[in-house]
């Protein structure tokens, strides 16, 4: 891990009001660098396309790299790693993603991308047959592809079902969060979290401190979905954070699945429906 000067605007620019992933990376290409950013006068940031003066002035009058140095020591203290979106390090499937996270915190495996990555995603209400048939997939995923890797989002249902199988049955699984590193959620999968650091990594693009706000899940799904090679659906309604994932992950280019299920089964419908559409 390299603490140098730049990592504090690298954080910091990330904490700008109303300026999200997608203008920041606008804004360091135009300007070379996050510190440049800083830097520049309002009349010259307000003619990069997407900011304006309202935007301008909102980034001169920024007051955020005292929590930016606070972020910092927390990652020093808790030795968790961190990636800006041009390191070399950074996922590069998720590079691939236009509104791709600007820095990206783990802890675990320092290595995100060796390995074929396997997103298992569905719903938190899982059913006896759901679970069964994830862990039966991932079992079978471990003997075909031993290298594999097992991405979910630490939630109720499919989501720990497929953390867990992945442990059992000796893959690498990483879980990606909708809050900092310095808790985990919900907390009854402490345990499971903790043998996840053994093999693989927890994910956030979240500073710590932040709360995991529902909003947060969705900004967490795309990420699932950036950086896996597939995703597969093993249960869902026909709404929810699987479907969300599922839909992102089809506009990012990867190949999604679904596991059908009785055209009865609440459970199954949003599965049905993917594997029609």
């Amino acid at each position: 891990m390299n603490f140098t000067e730049e990592l504090r605007y690298n954080i910091g620019i990330t904490l700008i009001k109303g300026i999200g992933n997608s203008l920041a990376k606008n804004l360091i290409a135009y300007l070379g660098s996050a510190s440049a950013v800083f830097h520049e006068k309002q009349q010259n940031l307000a003619k990069i396309p997407g900011i304006g003066d309202v935007l301008s002035r909102e980034i001169v009058a920024a007051d955020v790299l005292k929590r930016a140095d606070e972020e910092i020591e927390f990652l020093i203290r808790n030795k968790i790693n961190f990636n800006f979106y041009t390191d070399r390090e950074y996922p590069f499937r998720l590079k691939e993603c236009e509104d791709a996270p600007v820095m990206l915190y783990s802890r675990g495996s320092s290595n995100l991308n060796d390995g074929k990555m396997i997103a298992v995603v569905g719903t938190r209400n899982a059913t006896d047959n759901g679970k069964e048939y994830c862990r039966k997939f991932i079992e079978d995923i471990s003997k075909i592809l031993p290298n594999a890797i097992i991405i979910s989002g630490l939630a109720y249902g499919i989501d720990i079902c497929a953390h867990k199988a992945a442990l059992d049955f000796g893959l690498s699984t990483f879980a990606v969060l909708g809050h900092g590193l310095d808790r985990v959620y919900p907390s009854i999968h402490r345990s499971t979290a903790i043998k996840i650091l053994e093999n693989g990594a927890l994910i956030t693009e979240y500073l710590s401190k932040t709360n995991p706000d529902r909003q947060n899940f969705v900004g967490r799904n795309r990420i699932i979905a950036g950086m896996s090679d597939v995703v597969v659906v093993i249960e869902s309604a026909l709404s929810g954070g699987a479907l969300i994932t599922a839909e992102l992950a089809s506009d990012y280019n990867r190949d999604v699945f679904a596991f059908p299920g009785r055209i009865t089964d609440e459970w199954s419908a949003g599965c049905n429906a993917l594997i029609k559409t």
